[in-house]
């Protein structure tokens, strides 16, 4: 990769991680606390596998810009603040009851597979190889919350709605989720990310059918093709101070 994609490239990378932290930090407040004993267990794992995948991510990223991957990505979690993380909003919220953070999940890993899938085919090999490396735990990831989807979409009178409202909360947050990233386009053009056109189209000719198949209703508002990626809500904020606090504390001693 040239120096002149090398600054895109690493801002990519970087929101993909983001992406993958938080979201397992929301998924591991589920340990101990999930409706059954396997799912706990199977949720837990889940928030581990993203914390990986950011990880991955995070190493990637910092041979992009010329750091040490074995040491900088403890840098990008636990020393910046809310406005320098490049997730969407859709991950940063409450967890909620069951039925939201199942559904969240569907949303988020049916469009990550979708873009793992043409990310494994990227002209820049090291991104192609990580990305290619996490598809194969998300196609895991898609089945389990797929399920679950149809599980309580189909179940009794309450999982529905509690799913129904769950969509008519998240739904607002999907357009960020497949917005095209501001760097986007010369690495479009260099064949090293997909357009996000390409995977909008694909998630929504998997996602709607599914979620219509699970007796969901569908929010009157379609998915507009831009969206303000680097809005947060005050929920960050508050994950970050958890999840920072002890490397506040001792800064020195903070490691991954």
């Amino acid at each position: 990769m040239n120096d002149e994609m090398r600054r895109p490239a690493a801002a990519y990378v970087l929101s993909l991680g983001d992406d993958e932290m938080i979201l397992s930090h929301r998924d591991s407040e589920w340990t101990g606390h999930a409706p059954i004993l396997e799912e706990d267990i199977a949720f837990a794992n889940i928030a581990l596998d993203e914390m990986g995948h950011a990880l991955l991510w995070y190493r990637l990223h910092a041979e992009l810009v010329g750091e040490d991957p074995e040491v900088y990505p403890d840098r990008l979690v636990y020393q910046r603040k809310p406005a320098d993380f490049r997730n969407t909003p859709l991950v940063e919220g409450p967890k909620g009851d069951w039925a939201r953070s199942i559904l969240r999940q569907f949303l988020f890993d049916s469009a990550e597979l979708v873009r793992l899938a043409e990310l494994g085919q990227s002209t820049h090999a090291p991104l192609a190889a990580v990305a290619r490396k996490i598809l194969t735990e998300e196609r895991y990831h898609d089945r389990h919350t797929r399920a679950w989807v149809r599980r309580l979409g189909l179940g009794t009178d309450e999982s529905r709605r509690r799913m129904q409202l769950a969509l008519e909360d998240l739904w607002p947050f999907v357009p960020d989720l497949m917005a095209p990233r501001p760097e986007e386009e010369p690495l479009v053009a260099e064949g090293i990310c997909p357009p996000a056109e390409v995977v909008r189209m694909s998630w929504e000719a998997d996602v709607i059918p599914t979620l219509q198949a699970a007796g969901l209703r569908l929010p009157a508002e379609t998915v507009p093709s831009r969206f303000d990626r680097f809005h947060h809500t005050p929920h960050l904020d508050e994950l970050l101070a958890e999840l920072q606090s002890v490397a506040r504390l001792e800064p020195s001693e903070a490691v991954w």
